[in-house]
């Protein structure tokens, strides 16, 4: 078993989805099962935490010079134009 402050998000998230399939296929004695579950929970906890943890800092480097949070998506649209120009570009 990896330890949760060493397994990264991916490796996690890949673990996750072995133990699915394997509970899908329903192949695992009861007690297996169970085990998988519980490993599967812990995964996705830790799946969780480094999601707020990611979106913390994108929410930390989104902030405007003010300190006021800019909200804005990842990925727009072509046609897509910004209602209000962008102060400061940080990339």
């Amino acid at each position: 078993m990896v330890e949760k402050k060493t397994i990264s998000f991916e490796e996690a998230l890949r673990e996750l989805e072995e133990i699915a399939e394997k509970l899908e296929r329903g192949t695992l004695s009861l007690e297996d099962s169970i085990k998988a579950y519980e490993r599967g929970m812990e995964l996705k906890k830790i799946c969780s935490e480094r999601l707020v943890d990611a979106e913390a800092k994108i929410e930390f480097l989104s902030k405007a010079p003010s300190g006021e949070i800019v909200k804005t998506t990842v990925k727009k649209k072509k046609d897509e134009t910004p209602s209000k120009p962008v102060e400061e570009d940080l990339f």
